[in-house]
C-alpha cells in the first residue's frame, strides 16, 4: 500500500492536460477524437485501407464500427485522465483557421514517470493527405507538446524497415536511429522487424 501510495504522488506530480487540449499549426489542428467524429474516421480509415495495411495491426473485423470506435475513444479518454497516453485526430486547417476534413492521427503512448519520463510516438495518415507535410506539423506539435507540456526527457517511435516515408519523417523530427529489433511488434498478422528511434529533449531540466 505504501509503494502505491508513492505512485500515486509521483504521478500526481507531472502535468495532466485536460482532455480539451488542442495543439495547433499553421496547417493542422490536433484534439482528442468525439463520437461525432464517426463518419468522417470510417470514411477515411475506410478509403485507406489498402494504403494503411501494411503498416497496421490486423484490423478486427468490426475495426469500422461506431461501437468499436466508441470503445477506442473511452479507452484513449482513461489513458488521457490518468497521464498515461494522448491520441489526437488531426484536422486540416480550413480558410477560416477552424478545423476542415480529418487527415489523420497521433498518438504519445506507453508513457513511463518516474526515472525514465518517456513515450512513445504512433502516427497514421489517410491516403488522400499522403506526402502533403500535415503529418510532420502534427508530429512537431506532439514533440513538443511531450517536451514542454509534459516535461518527458525523451520519445521513442519505431517502423518497418522498408517504410521510406516513416523513416524520413523521424529523420526530419529529429530522431536517431538507435537500433534494429528483430520480430518487433505484430503487423498485419505478422511478426516483422524494427528500426528503433528516440529523440533525447537537451533543454535543462529544473529540479
Amino acid at each position: 500500500m505504501r509503494f502505491l501510495n508513492v505512485l500515486s504522488r509521483i504521478k500526481r506530480s507531472f502535468p495532466l492536460p485536460s482532455l480539451d487540449e488542442k495543439l495547433e499549426g499553421p496547417k493542422v489542428i490536433l484534439r482528442a477524437g468525439d463520437p461525432a467524429d464517426w463518419h468522417h474516421w470510417r470514411t477515411l480509415r475506410e478509403m485507406s485501407r489498402e494504403f494503411l495495411t501494411p503498416w497496421e495491426p490486423s484490423w478486427p473485423s468490426n475495426a469500422l464500427t461506431y461501437t468499436y470506435f466508441c470503445g477506442l475513444l473511452r479507452r484513449y479518454a482513461r489513458e488521457w485522465r490518468k497521464g498515461e497516453g494522448y491520441n489526437f485526430l488531426i484536422f486540416r486547417k480550413n480558410d477560416e483557421g477552424g478545423e476542415g476534413a480529418l487527415v489523420g492521427g497521433i498518438s504519445l503512448n506507453t508513457i513511463e514517470r518516474g526515472i525514465a519520463q518517456m513515450g512513445t510516438l504512433g502516427y497514421w495518415m489517410g491516403l488522400p493527405y499522403a506526402g502533403q507535410g500535415y503529418m510532420r506539423e502534427a508530429a512537431s506539435l506532439v514533440a513538443a507538446f511531450a517536451f514542454d507540456t509534459l516535461l518527458l526527457h525523451r520519445l521513442q517511435a519505431s517502423c518497418l524497415p522498408r517504410n521510406e516515408p516513416s523513416i524520413n519523417l523521424l529523420r526530419r523530427l529529429g530522431f536517431e536511429e538507435e537500433g534494429y529489433a528483430k520480430a518487433y511488434l505484430q503487423i498485419n498478422g505478422k511478426w516483422e522487424d524494427h528500426i528503433l528511434w528516440a529523440r533525447v529533449c537537451t533543454r535543462p531540466r529544473s529540479g
